[in-house]
């Protein structure tokens, strides 16, 4: 068995953090992904550098990534500005978020969770048109830190919209970090019955309440496509408080690797990455195999 595993520390790792690391430091990075085995990487983001000054740098990253036939990158985009600046850094995928809530979507991109399909609908169109792979993230599909509980029928609601606009790929994303193995094992199938035939599934997860690595071998369990993760655990949403870092890229291949499930990741790599990246970022990083190492040693 194996599964797909997107590294999301370039992107959705670093556009939390205080500190802005230097677009050398960000190509640094996606590299030490790369010699991981990463093969698919959330990069950058095509957002408004006043609200996320993190991801200002998004061209000039793409620009300087090593680039490869085998290798995919992502650009999140919100809107038609920001696929026509994903575009032109030539990118290979995009990531359009639609939040369940009508709260946080508001706060996320400033519109409705209907207006935010939408527009989905439209990126999604424009950029097959462009030959661009598609992901639709669904954000908030688990809880919401402004309206609580995301009921499985709002879920479905939103979901069978997205569907519609016929992505590659469709996410879960665990925004906030409440998901529990169960609530992943029912979302998942509910994206099964509403995805058309051949859409990926994906799973974003956040670790906020130390149950990411068991929501992700749910996820495996339950026949998730792609998994996301970050190098170190690093990794939060701005406009979602107290939402901390995603799934540990390196916990989450040590448990797979120890399970005889293989990622094609290197785990060795990705710890000493996982360190290289808590020198840079300043700050003690959640990841517990760069404290504990791998066993046997």
């Amino acid at each position: 068995m194996s599964v797909v595993v997107c590294e999301v520390s370039p992107r959705d790792g670093l556009q939390n953090e205080s500190v802005v690391l230097p677009t050398e430091a960000k190509v640094e990075l996606v590299s030490r992904a790369l010699a991981a085995g990463a093969r698919r990487i959330e990069a950058v983001s095509f957002v408004n550098p006043q609200r996320v000054p993190q991801m200002a740098d998004a061209e000039a990253v793409m620009s300087a990534v090593p680039r490869s036939d085998d290798v995919a990158y992502a650009g999140l985009v919100m809107n038609r500005r920001g696929l026509d600046r994903a575009l032109a850094a030539a990118v290979d995928e995009v990531n359009v978020v639609v939040v369940a809530t009508d709260t946080f979507c508001r706060r996320n991109q400033g519109t409705t969770t209907a207006e935010a399909c939408d527009a989905a609908a439209e990126i999604v169109a424009d950029a097959r048109a462009a030959g661009v792979a598609t992901t639709v993230t669904v954000g908030a599909a688990f809880g919401c830190p402004f309206e609580g509980e995301v009921s499985t029928a709002r879920l479905d609601e939103v979901v069978a919209r997205v569907a519609e606009a016929g992505a590659d790929e469709i996410a879960l994303a665990d925004t906030i970090g409440v998901a529990v193995p169960a609530a992943v094992t029912e979302r998942l199938a509910l994206l099964a019955r509403r995805a058309t035939s051949g859409t990926r599934r994906r799973l974003h997860l956040h670790d906020t309440r130390n149950t990411g690595v068991a929501n992700a071998v749910a996820g495996v369990a339950a026949g998730v496509d792609v998994l996301d993760a970050s190098i170190g655990g690093v990794g939060g949403c701005p406009f979602a408080p107290n939402a901390t870092g995603n799934v540990a890229t390196e916990d989450l291949v040590y448990t797979f690797a120890r399970s005889g499930i293989e990622t094609g990741l290197d785990l060795a790599t990705l710890i000493d990455a996982a360190g290289w990246l808590e020198g840079e970022i300043g700050r003690r990083l959640p990841s517990a195999l760069l404290r504990a190492g791998p066993f046997p040693s």
